[in-house]
């Protein structure tokens, strides 16, 4: 998407916590797009999450590695279709360990360290309240990649839900990664800003992918 007249540039959003814009290219985005439409398919693919109080998240959810649940991995669908979750990708947990040596200029985690994806598919009345990803044993950072449509995108501290928080637009193609101090900082999607994904990448809606160090072995 075209920077505009002011191009975003790196942004330290809080210690631990960058924000890099326009991290993927038109053409790394449609190549993820297709591959998270392969991975929405049957079995083990797009479900909708329904919390432990009886509600669900207006977001729906695919997995690959192991299948995150409200609150807790499995090696399989064990809230959706009982099948075996999809493998992760050596190519996408190697696109992991280049976004965090990319954000926090280091070099990057050992190959093979990305082994959980969760992706999210929003509408354009989808939200995601504020939480913490705090299943993971390991406290590598984790890695967020936006498709399609922006968000308002809340990022906030490790003790409450509550104030203090910052507002960051996600577009497609940026990258946003947290760890160290900010691994367990509240944050969550208020707000999709339907019709402003790039009309040549084809999707309607917001895809969020997070990668995750899970630390808790394989099934």
């Amino acid at each position: 998407m075209d920077g505009g007249l002011f191009p975003r540039g790196r942004t330290e959003v809080a210690p631990g916590a960058a924000h890099l814009p326009d991290w993927l290219g038109p053409r790394r985005q449609r190549e993820l797009l297709d591959a998270c439409r392969a991975w929405a398919r049957p079995p083990a693919g797009l479900r909708t999450v329904r919390t432990p109080g009886g509600g669900t998240m207006t977001a729906r959810q695919v997995c690959l590695g192991l299948h995150w649940y409200p609150y807790g991995y499995a090696p399989t669908a064990v809230d959706g279709d009982g099948a075996p979750v999809k493998p992760m990708p050596a190519w996408l947990a190697e696109l992991g360990r280049r976004a965090v040596a990319d954000a926090y200029g280091t070099p990057p985690p050992p190959a093979g360290a990305y082994d959980i994806a969760l992706v999210n598919f929003y509408g354009g009345d989808s939200r995601m309240g504020m939480h913490r990803d705090a299943e993971e044993r390991s406290p590598a950072p984790v890695v967020s990649l936006s498709l399609g449509d922006s968000c308002l995108f809340r990022f906030g501290n490790t003790a409450s839900r509550g104030r203090p928080y910052r507002d960051v637009e996600l577009r497609s193609g940026d990258l946003f990664v947290f760890g160290g101090p900010s691994r367990l900082a509240y944050h969550g999607v208020p707000k999709v800003l339907p019709g402003t994904a790039p009309p040549a990448l084809g999707l309607t809606g917001r895809l969020n992918i997070t990668l995750r160090v899970g630390g808790l072995g394989h099934p």
